[in-house]
């Protein structure tokens, strides 16, 4: 069962290995179990938070890769002939 709002961790705070790992929970739950509206809404909010905190996260990690790499960095799309 997902964490109670009291000992949730500020969506700000998670790191992007926690915020996957409880976004993929809420939609285990989601998918399974068959909440009360009311929880299903505040999953899904959370969830939505979770989504957008893996994002940022994931596009400052993209942007650190390309100053590092500068012109060098390869795309590893495979190239169809």
């Amino acid at each position: 069962m997902a964490k109670t709002k009291s000992t949730q961790k500020n969506v700000d705070d998670l790191s992007y290995e926690e915020a996957l790992a409880e976004l993929e929970e809420i939609v285990e739950l989601l998918e399974g179990e068959q909440s009360q509206l009311e929880d299903a809404i505040k999953l899904f909010e959370r969830g939505q938070a979770l989504a957008v905190r893996c994002s940022v996260l994931l596009e400052a990690a993209e942007l650190k890769v390309k100053q590092v790499a500068g012109d060098e960095v390869v795309d590893f799309e495979e190239e169809s002939e």
